[in-house]
C-alpha cells in the first residue's frame, strides 16, 4: 500500500500496515481507559482546590472529559471497532500521584492548588502526546473522521494546559508580589 505522507510517497507491506493498525487500536484503548479514570479523579481535583479559577477550569475540563469519551466511542464505531479499554499503568501512576498532592496539604493551601496543576498538566502531556500521535497514525490509515475526532480532542487538551499554566503562573507572581510587602 503506498501512503502519503506530506511529499512522500512510502511504500508499507500489508502486514506493516496491520501492525500500526493494531498499535493505533491498542493506544486507543489506553486513552479511552485514561479518560474514564480522569472522570473518576477530577471531581477529587476539584474539591481539593482553592483557587476559583482552578475550579472553574477542572469543572469544565471534567465536562470536556465526558465528552472526549463519547468522542472516542465514536472513533472505535468509525473503524469498525468496539469500545474497549486498556489499563493505563502511566494514568494509573499520574492519579496516584494527584491523590497523594490532594491529601497531603491542608485544606487552604495554594501550594497544594500548585501541585494540582502540576500534577494535571503532567496528564495533559500525556494526552496530548497520545492524541497527537493518535491523529497522525489515523491519517496515515486514511481514517479520516477518526483523525478528525481526535485533533477536536487534541485542541481541547492543549487549551486546558495552556489554561492551567496560566493560572500557576498568575498565582505564582501574585504570590511573588505579596512576599515583597
Amino acid at each position: 500500500m503506498k501512503i502519503k505522507l506530506s511529499t512522500q510517497i512510502i511504500n508499507w507491506s500489508d502486514e506493516e500496515i496491520s501492525a500500526l493498525r493494531f498499535f493505533f487500536i491498542n493506544a486507543l484503548q489506553d486513552i479511552y481507559s485514561a479518560e474514564k479514570n480522569l472522570v473518576k479523579v477530577l471531581p477529587k481535583m476539584v474539591q481539593k482546590s482553592v483557587l476559583s479559577d482552578l475550579r472553574v477550569t477542572l469543572e469544565n475540563h471534567l465536562a470536556e472529559t465526558e465528552n472526549q469519551i463519547v468522542r472516542l466511542e465514536q472513533v472505535f464505531a468509525s473503524i469498525d471497532e468496539e469500545p474497549a479499554s486498556k489499563e493505563s499503568e502511566t494514568l494509573e501512576g499520574l492519579i496516584r500521584e494527584i491523590e497523594v498532592i490532594t491529601s497531603a496539604s491542608n485544606k487552604t493551601s495554594i501550594p497544594r492548588d500548585l501541585g494540582i496543576i502540576f500534577a494535571g498538566q503532567k496528564i495533559k502531556h500525556y494526552e496530548i502526546a497520545s492524541y497527537g500521535t493518535l491523529k497522525t497514525i489515523a491519517e496515515v490509515l486514511g481514517f479520516t473522521q477518526a483523525s478528525n475526532l481526535l485533533n477536536q480532542t487534541l485542541q481541547e487538551e492543549i487549551t486546558t494546559d495552556s489554561r492551567l499554566t496560566q493560572i500557576a503562573t498568575s498565582q505564582i507572581e501574585q504570590s511573588g508580589m505579596n512576599n515583597k510587602s
